[in-house]
């Protein structure tokens, strides 16, 4: 138990930044996040839906990249409808409540889904690389790199 005091402005700072919890059935089979980034911990009021839903996506799909073999790649079912899978090669954002994601579906066809934030379902999925010969690629490191650089104080 906490028995911490708190003055009532870090209380209602601490009420407004992420906060994310996972338990699993089998501990070695997925790895939580052990720490939220640093451009994350910003108070919810001060990014628009899409951006919040944008930012915590990007820590899914890099989390999820980083339990893949080398022959895998990560992909994207869709739930409801026939729709199938899209191979995940970028995603972004368009305020205030609009995710995109980009990438090709099963037969290589090039593939976007435009969605609003009210609707999100993401369900991740490993698929077999593209091309065997090519090493795997992994757009979640793309995007961490990306969220690093576009929260970075401007100079």
């Amino acid at each position: 138990m906490n028995n911490e005091i708190k003055t009532s402005a870090e209380a209602l700072e601490a009420a407004v930044l992420p906060c994310v919890h996972e338990v699993h059935a089998d501990p070695e089979a997925c790895t939580p996040f052990n720490k939220v980034p640093e451009q994350l911990n910003q108070p919810v009021e001060a990014k628009s839906p899409a951006r919040w839903a944008y930012e915590r996506l990007i820590l899914y799909i890099q989390n999820f990249e980083e339990q893949l073999d080398a022959e895998h790649e990560a992909a994207m079912g869709f739930t409801g409808g026939d729709a199938g899978v899209l191979r995940i090669e970028g995603m972004g954002y368009f305020d205030p409540d609009i995710i995109t994601f980009y990438g090709s579906d099963g037969s290589g066809l090039r593939t976007q889904l435009v969605q609003h934030v009210s609707q999100l379902n993401v369900m991740l999925r490993a698929l077999p690389k593209a091309s065997p010969a090519k090493p795997a690629r992994r757009i979640g490191f793309r995007l961490a790199s990306d969220l690093s650089k576009s929260s970075a104080p401007a100079e």
